[in-house]
Parts: structure tokens; sequence; C-alpha cells
């Protein structure tokens, strides 16, 4: 970097990006108009190109502006953790686990990957929940350590992404012992006649679902499409629907919902996963989740 780069001109330009114009950002830093686009002006200058374009009543970046947001992403993420950082080398040892959490897994699974770390003494955890490819973002950023999943990283020639598997388990169907009772068919071919909750198509398990419901002839009374795992639970818990699980967490969702297991929904697996930057995984808790589940 050149010796006349100013990182407070970059700051301002970051400011300015993420609240979409110069007056949002003036208001923000409490700084006058005049003042802050002259900051971003002197930036663009040092940089050789335009960063940032009118839209509409606001700003956009341009092409060279998206590449050094996503630089001023990285670098001021890091600042934001400064303080945090001192104060854990002041204190006791730490270790830091940065997750992304993919929204569509289940969240007594994911309680249950981590069982292998939750104990640890010194653990700091940071969970983000988030869009799968939203995640794998942040994690080509270095913002976070690994993104636990229901699907493998996709290829990407421009992102150089592992997948670690976590472990899978078969799915089955529950429900409430009233809505099991209202039917006299049996199983699967109650499923016919019961409302029906079930993942939105986000999730990997869905296609899976979809296919086995159509193999056995079973047209689907779809009440309702959660992308959030838990509120379908809750929703499948109060008597709306039957839904399908994974059978990992049987033990869990009987003690935590009144629910009960209907059937097996055969062939349909669900698969877990742990995604990293790395070939060989080198953060001591990455790599405990990965012991637990071999």
């Amino acid at each position: 970097m050149s010796a006349s780069f100013n990182y407070k001109h970059l700051y301002y330009f970051w400011v300015v990006a993420k609240e979409g114009g110069i007056s949002r950002a003036a208001d923000k830093l409490d700084m006058a108009v005049q003042t802050v686009s002259a900051q971003v002006r002197e930036l663009e200058r040092t940089l050789g190109c335009e960063l940032l374009k009118p839209a509409g009543r606001g700003l956009t970046l341009t092409d060279a502006g998206m590449a050094a947001m996503q630089q001023a992403d990285a670098i001021f993420q890091l600042g934001e953790e400064l303080p945090s950082r001192v104060r854990d080398a002041m204190s006791a040892p730490v270790i830091r686990l940065r997750l992304g959490i993919s929204d569509g897994l289940p969240k007594l699974v994911v309680h249950r990957l981590l069982s292998s770390i939750a104990t640890e003494p010194q653990l700091h955890l940071l969970c983000h929940e988030g869009n799968f490819n939203d995640l794998l973002g942040d994690l080509a950023l270095h913002k976070l350590d690994a993104v636990i999943s229901d699907r493998p990283a996709p290829l990407n020639p421009n992102m150089k992404l592992y997948s670690h598997g976590l472990g899978s388990s078969h799915m089955a169907w529950y429900g409430t012992s009233a809505l099991m009772k209202s039917t006299k068919r049996r199983f699967p071919d109650c499923l016919n006649e019961l409302p029906m909750l079930l993942p939105t198509s986000h999730t990997a398990s869905r296609d899976r679902i979809d296919t086995w419901l159509e193999q056995r002839g079973i047209r689907p009374r779809i009440v309702g499409e959660f992308e959030d795992s838990a509120l379908l639970k809750t929703f499948g818990a109060s008597g709306m629907g039957v839904f399908p699980v994974a059978e990992w967490v049987h033990e869990e969702l009987i003690a935590h919902y009144a629910v009960k297991r209907m059937g097996p929904c055969e062939g349909v697996t669900e698969h877990f996963f742990a995604v990293g930057t790395e070939k060989k995984v080198q953060h001591p808790l990455v790599q405990r989740l990965l012991k637990a589940s071999s």
C-alpha cells in the first residue's frame, strides 16, 4: 500500500457504501456532507478509479467499488474484533470459534453436532445463522472459521472451499396424537388425509422428501412451509400438521415437543457438513467436531 493511502478515507467510503448515500453517512458520522464527500473523492483519487456512481436518489458501487467494499468489510470486521481480542489476551485464555449455521439446518441437530465442544471451558462460541451462500461468502472473507450445513459447498473456481462430513441421519414423520387419531388409514397412506408441514425448497432434503411422496402416490395437503426448522416443529407440535425430521434427534424431539413418531421416510437421508477454507482443518475445535462424528 502506498504511503499516501489513508484508512480514514477508506472508512468514510465504507460507511457511505453501507448507508447508500453521502447524506445518510454524514448523519451517521456526525460530519458535514461536504467533508464526507471530499474524503471519498480523495480515496478515489488515491486508488485511481471511481468507486461510487449515482443510482436514483442514492449511490451504488461500481465494480471497483465492490472490490474495495469487500476488502473494507474484512478490514473493519477485524477492527471491531480488536477490543475483545485484547481483553481476551489480558484475561484467561479463550478459544474463539466463529460458526455460520445454515438457516435450514434443524436446531436440535446443530445442538447435537456441537455437543462435543460445548463443555470446553475456554470456549467462546459465536454462531451466525443465515443463507448458505451468504455464509460461504463470509467464510471466504475469513469472517467465519467454518459453516455447518446440510449440503457440501458447491464447486467454485473463485473460492477454495472444502466440505468435511459430520454425519447423516434417516428421516421420519412425526405428528401429534390427536392428528394420528383423526385418520383410520395406516401409514404412509394416512399422509394423503393429514395436513402436512414441510421445509422450504432451500433445504437439501426437500427435493428428496417430494420424490419420496411422489413415489408412494401421496398427494400432500401442504398447509405450511418453513425456512426455520424450530418454527416448523413448533407449529407441528400445535397440531397444524405432520412433518418430517431427522431421526438423529428423536429423543430430544419427543422430550421438547408433544409429538410421536408416525413412521419412517425410507431412503431419505439428511447429511451434515462442516465447510471450511482448508483441506486439512487447523482449528482445534473444528477438528474435535470432525473426530466426534467419525
